[in-house]
């Protein structure tokens, strides 16, 4: 645990020595505008997190694996209010000593709104809701692509420049999942540095966590090790991206899952392309 928050602690201290033009975060599209990005995701994991947050290895070999194209988009409609979607199609399999399980098509649908609340020297502050639409698919499916059911989630989001201190941003967000199911309802929360390094080149630093308000029933065992209930989970999100023209660019990404409670261990692998109003 201390390797863990030592590292975290070193991620953030070299990426706010640079900075990044914005993207989401507490910060809305201007009228009429909008960002793109379609993403080349793989996940793997062979480890759990158990109840006592120890990260061991996953019972009867079991190794699982991610594969998934995901889109995310966000369109203003006003300077104010930007609407979100994002939605993947996923190709899943999990493998233990057992059973090999598999599973393919779209997974949970995000639709949402961010409404910019204050901005003025001290920063940006906007509200956020998402609700999260359960995609074709069954949580009695061998191999589940999501936990079936919807969700409702607000947030808080503080966004500030530190030009002229460093070409970057910071962004902070809170936030609560309200789950309409079995699983517990979530508290959420975010702190995330970005920067350029040259003109075109920029970084990115996210701690995205998740703590479970454990009111959900017993885990149960659904084939994903991925949707469980009464889990935490803490990831850290870096990317670096090239913005190859004003309208458009492309990233890498590595999330290493860091910490955690009753979920899968893993780390994703992300290649991406953007395109944004320039």
């Amino acid at each position: 645990m201390k390797s863990n928050l030592a590292t975290i602690a070193l991620t953030i201290m070299l990426m706010a020595a640079w900075g990044i033009e914005c993207h989401a975060g507490a910060w809305t599209a201007s009228k009429y505008s909008f960002y793109n990005k379609l993403a080349f995701n793989y996940y793997f994991s062979d480890q759990t997190f158990d109840s006592s947050r120890d990260r061991v290895d996953t019972a009867s070999n079991g190794e699982f694996d991610d594969f998934n194209i995901s889109n995310y988009f966000e369109f203003g409609l006003t300077d104010d209010l930007t609407v979100i979607n994002s939605f993947a199609y996923k190709w899943l399999e999990n493998d233990t000593d057992q059973v090999t399980s598999k599973a393919h098509g779209i997974g949970d649908i995000d639709l949402g709104a961010r409404y910019k609340l204050l901005d003025n020297a001290a920063g940006i502050v906007s509200a956020q809701y998402l609700m999260k639409i359960p995609g074709g698919y069954s949580k009695n499916d061998p191999l589940p692509l999501g936990n079936a059911q919807y969700d409702h989630e607000f947030r808080l989001l503080y966004g500030r420049s530190l030009y002229p201190f460093i070409p970057g941003y910071g962004n902070v967000e809170l936030g609560y999942r309200w789950r309409t199911g079995d699983p517990s309802d979530e508290y959420r929360y975010l702190i995330e540095f970005g920067m350029d390094f040259t003109e075109r080149f920029y970084g990115r630093a996210k701690l995205d966590g998740i703590l479970s308000r454990k009111n959900g029933r017993d885990i149960d065992s659904s084939g994903n090790p991925t949707a469980t209930n009464n889990y935490d989970l803490g990831k850290l999100d870096l990317a670096l991206g090239y913005k190859v023209r004003p309208s458009w660019g492309v990233e890498a990404s590595y999330v290493p899952e860091l910490y955690g409670k009753n979920t899968s261990a893993g780390a994703t692998y992300s290649l991406a392309v953007y395109f944004k109003t320039p």
